[in-house]
């Protein structure tokens, strides 16, 4: 029987994520936890299983791992009646012996398996426990939670709870939140230079072993340079010939690329909103680096020098803000799509949320410290296409203003209450 680990110590900030995993464990017999590496998938599971009364495994341990391979039903056959399997993606073998064992004792709870790959992408390994297995995505640290506050952003926007009220600016403590990025073992390092040391580090880790592992590739080390390419171009269209451009690769290859580097969450790409009231719309998606500190890492960019260089604050300043909604929404009871909507006559809202088919918002980010009623354009039209369905528009920006009123449910406000109270 396999031997389990020691329990590990409560995780040091609370997760949006917490009570969705409580409810899944309570109903669902597999509770899958995937997100990129040492975003703290781990450590929530240990902490939730050492209340529960869970046994853990790991395969990043290689004896583990080997046994599993070797005999899959034997070892599932061997497992406790509670148990957390950590990097479950290492053994995709384990996939069906887990579906046999689930069919015949449906208990709620049985199995926690923690995924650094995106399974949803991975058909052969999601198709195995359908109907049996509740996912829930776990993303690095959101800034609500570093603040230990409830996230409670999105819910406030789409109720119109937008207070009128002064904020003290972040100025230069905005780039430093931007470039520091959401990894708690990366945030546990006081010095910038040795956070960015870390994300080199984690980044060239997880390239060698687990996109080595998810596919075999040819040109390993051009996807260090893709990944700064596409840091370089985060919170823009996606534009596949403009990354492949510098790479003695073809055009389909860097694609493929790209969609493997979305399968460990370090790219995300963010699709257009469509509306049969308008048929001029742009209908490309947008690229979003995973984190702002793996991005920073990449160009390196410090907080200084980021907030010298205004033109790549702005673009990574509204990934920080994607990154911050979804990790919000993500840990909400209600389901949430993300979009970004432009026409072709340049009208453009940064983020599109729409909350089930009855409701939706938009956020335009900006990095300056004033707003004017002609930040307001794209949210206008969006508010014209939308009609009754369209809750508020804001313009996020680093002001002491928030809150202010620039027609009906359109609004200013300040970016820090995105984890204050809106």
């Amino acid at each position: 029987m396999p031997t389990a680990a020691r329990d590990a110590s409560p995780t040091p900030y609370p997760r949006l994520a917490e009570p969705r995993l409580l409810e899944a464990l309570a109903d669902s017999p597999v509770v899958l936890i995937h997100g990129p590496r040492q975003c703290g998938k781990t450590t929530l599971a240990q902490a939730v299983g050492a209340r529960l009364g869970y046994a853990y495994f790991s395969f990043d341990d290689d004896v583990l791992r080997a046994a599993a391979l070797a005999d899959p039903a034997g070892f599932v056959g061997d497992l406790p009646e509670h148990a957390i399997l950590d990097e479950i993606q290492r053994v995709p073998a384990l996939f069906a012996a887990l579906k046999t064992a689930v069919d015949r004792q449906r208990t709620p709870g049985r199995f926690l398996l923690t995924g650094s790959a995106n399974v949803l992408l991975l058909p052969q390994l999601a198709d195995s426990l359908a109907g049996r297995m509740a996912i829930l995505r776990l993303h690095p640290l959101a800034q609500c939670e570093l603040a230990r506050r409830p996230g409670e952003f999105i819910d406030a926007l789409f109720a119109g709870r937008i207070r009128l009220r002064r904020r003290e600016r972040l100025a230069g403590g905005l780039a430093e939140r931007i470039a520091a990025g959401g990894y708690p073992a990366a945030l546990a390092r006081p010095a910038t230079r040795r956070r960015s040391a870390w994300y080199r580090d984690y980044l060239e880790a997880l390239v060698q072993r687990d996109v080595r592992e998810l596919a075999r590739i040819g040109s390993l080390d051009a996807l260090p340079r893709l990944l700064a390419a596409g840091a370089a171009q985060t919170a823009q269209l996606l534009n596949v010939s403009s990354l492949a451009a510098p790479f003695r690769l073809s055009r389909p290859t860097i694609a493929d690329y790209v969609t493997l580097l979305e399968r460990v969450f370090l790219f995300e790409r963010l699709p257009p909103w469509h509306s049969n009231r308008l048929s001029r719309l742009v209908k490309t998606p947008k690229l979003h680096l995973g984190d702002t500190g793996l991005a920073c890492a990449l160009l390196g960019l410090d907080g200084d020098a980021l907030k010298a260089d205004r033109t790549m604050l702005g673009h990574l300043l509204e990934t920080f803000v994607f990154q911050e909604l979804r990790r919000q929404a993500d840990g909400s009871d209600e389901p949430h799509a993300f979009f970004h909507f432009r026409d072709k006559d340049g009208s453009e809202v940064d983020i599109v949320i729409e909350r089930g088919a009855k409701q939706l918002v938009g956020v335009e980010v900006k990095a300056a410290a004033t707003v004017t009623a002609a930040d307001f354009r794209g949210l206008r039209k969006l508010q014209q296409a939308a009609g009754s369905r369209f809750a508020a528009g804001i313009v996020l920006y680093d002001g002491e203003a928030s809150g202010a009123a620039f027609g009906d449910r359109l609004h200013a406000v300040a970016i820090r209450s995105l984890w204050e109270a809106a």
